[in-house]
């Protein structure tokens, strides 16, 4: 392989047995690899204790060899490197990026019901901020008593650190990033180490991913992961959204909507084959 070979991923949470839209999602990025003789990587990422199983990982493992992937060197695994997101986050605090939140659900809805005009995200309303005013002492005291809290990124102290905006690349085109838009971010909530955006963003940049492949409801979340590549000095990869495969009915395939699933398919007596080529068929 090349030094500049691309390197890609698939990177499911074992919430849930795969579907249609997974398949399709691996198979983009394992023929991208392939195809230019790269390396195709497994992550899973079962940060989330709550919702994640073993024997959805073992799951997915499954799949994936039914249907004829293959992958290139162990299983990452994140529930597994939890002390590097830990010291990522503890060097984002001690350059000052960060603040405790301990705000409950309820209580951010209630300002931001009081505001306004609260501004939207991708994720829905913003964070007001109101920890991000909080005095330094009572602060420290809320910390001292053990208080549960989040961790935010100061968004406004992270944009102040850019000499000049921020782009990403996807089919050669370099797009303008607006991270603000996220507001300040939780990047480790109460009850899990660390969010979505931190872990996805370290692990890209351990394994040396040089091509993230997701779907387009994913592209927004590009706009703050460039924001935290730039903050911790990892490398940019370039990116390729694709479309999401949808039922009859045009509705999004998921698994809270109980999309018929791999193991259905596999049940039903459908070849892997015929699998793959439905997986990559229904967005052409």
């Amino acid at each position: 392989m090349g030094a500049t070979a691309i390197v890609t991923r698939f990177a499911p949470s074992p919430t849930g047995y795969l579907h249609l839209g997974h398949a399709h999602a691996a198979l983009v990025a394992w023929r991208l690899a392939r195809e230019a003789g790269g390396r195709f990587l497994l992550r899973i990422e079962d940060i989330d204790p709550q919702r994640c199983r073993p024997d959805f990982t073992a799951a997915i493992l499954a799949d994936l060899a039914w249907l004829g992937l293959d992958w290139d060197g162990e299983v990452r695994v994140q529930s597994a490197h939890l002390p590097e997101y830990r010291r990522a986050l503890d060097a984002l605090q001690a350059r000052g990026l960060l603040y405790p939140c301990f705000c409950t659900r309820a209580e951010i809805a209630r300002e931001i019901a009081a505001s306004a005009a609260a501004p939207h995200g991708p994720d829905g309303p913003l964070y007001p901020g109101t920890c991000r005013r909080l005095p330094t002492a009572e602060r420290a005291a809320r910390l001292a008593h053990g208080e549960a809290h989040a961790l935010r990124l100061d968004m406004r102290t992270a944009l102040a650190t850019l000499a000049a905006p921020l782009t990403f690349e996807e089919h050669g085109t370099r797009l303008v990033c607006d991270p603000a838009q996220f507001g300040d971010a939780v990047l480790a909530r109460k009850d899990v180490p660390a969010s979505y955006h931190l872990c996805v963003t370290h692990d890209d940049a351990v394994q040396g991913v040089t091509l993230v492949t997701r779907g387009e409801d994913l592209r927004p979340a590009t706009h703050l992961h460039r924001l935290l590549q730039h903050l911790m000095g990892w490398p940019e990869p370039r990116y390729a959204h694709h479309a999401l495969l949808s039922d009859a009915a045009g509705r999004r395939l998921a698994k809270r909507d109980r999309a018929a699933t791999l193991r259905d398919m596999r049940a039903a007596g459908l070849e892997a084959a015929e699998v793959r080529r439905r997986a990559l068929a229904r967005t052409g």
